[in-house]
């Protein structure tokens, strides 16, 4: 959102950060951007408690398109020649099958990337609001509020311990 203020807290502890993602959820008036953590924590992301994804019904579209149009096209192509072989029919159904075999794993993919960038909300500009010490020994939960409210996501940053690092506001 632009204009808004912009205040990371660092924390030492994974169980500190956790908590305190949790209590966040609860307020309105700040929103949680980014975590970042030094190692990977099933803690953090199930205190995060993240939307089911939505990127499979994409796939799952892409698959039955994908084979419809791989066998609509094997029909289309044997009915527009018209090579008939030893008595058999013009649409044979096993080989077609296979053919739309195929191409549900081709639109399948296609709809999985698809799905991806649209989910993930690409492409977006994204602002550099990020603290090296996160690589390392520290857990950094960056959120973004009112510039009004910036006082009260300080003060409830540092009463459950955490170093503050602000970030300018930063126009779009």
């Amino acid at each position: 959102m632009p204009g808004d203020a912009s205040v990371m807290g660092l924390f030492a502890d994974e169980e500190q950060a956790a908590a305190v993602i949790e209590e966040m959820n609860i307020a309105p008036e700040w929103h949680l951007e980014r975590v970042h953590s030094p190692v990977p924590s099933h803690r953090l992301a199930a205190a995060l408690n993240p939307k089911k994804s939505r990127v499979g019904w994409f796939t799952l579209v892409g698959g039955v398109l994908g084979f419809f149009t791989g066998f609509c096209l094997a029909s289309f192509t044997a009915l527009r020649w018209s090579l008939i072989v030893g008595g058999k029919p013009v649409v044979a159904l096993v080989p077609f099958f296979i053919v739309g075999f195929e191409f549900t794993i081709l639109f399948a993919v296609f709809g999985n990337v698809i799905g991806l960038i649209s989910q993930m909300g690409l492409p977006r500009k994204m602002k550099q609001r990020y603290d090296p010490r996160c690589s390392g020994d520290r857990f950094g939960l960056l959120a973004t509020c009112d510039p009004r409210h910036k006082a009260e996501l300080i003060a409830f940053f540092e009463a459950r311990g955490a170093e503050i690092r602000e970030f300018e506001l930063q126009a779009a």
